[in-house]
């Protein structure tokens, strides 16, 4: 089920989030003593958390702000179940006159999966504006 995320999500989008990264051993480690509340490091106060809930577990999360898609992740462990498909279609019919967002350059299973769902590359960079200076790519989709 998907539904709206609140503030008693954090702790649970903090966990998928670290989870997720933790497996993308191109990317630095997340320090940590921010592991245990980077829930609330990742989002904002106005940001339009969705999560989708599976018997009372949070097993993904797709975060809208403004016109960009923050973060989208599913725990690895719900990973390949569609719960990814399910949480990005929503975020098209949250914003649906389009919306973008980043993929790190090496997310070839990200990438894929966008692309598969109908985003357009809109360029590639060499990661120097990022925090974690990995080159990235810049994703939109239109409606």
């Amino acid at each position: 089920m998907l539904r709206r995320g609140g503030d008693d999500d954090l702790d649970e989008i903090g966990r998928i989030f670290v989870a997720a990264r933790d497996r993308m051993s191109y990317l630095p480690r997340i320090p940590d003593e921010d592991r245990p509340r980077i829930g609330e490091l990742i989002t904002r106060d106005d940001d339009e958390l969705w999560v989708a809930d599976v018997d009372g577990q949070v097993a993904g999360f797709a975060d809208l702000r403004d016109e960009w898609l923050a973060h989208l992740y599913v725990d690895p462990a719900w990973q390949g179940r569609g719960l990814g498909s399910e949480l990005f279609e929503l975020s098209k019919r949250e914003r649906p006159d389009g919306f973008r967002w980043w993929v790190f350059q090496r997310n070839d299973g990200a990438r894929r999966f966008y692309e598969r769902h109908g985003a357009r590359l809109v360029k590639l960079t060499d990661g120097a504006d990022n925090m974690e200076r990995e080159p990235d790519a810049l994703y939109e989709w239109a409606a």
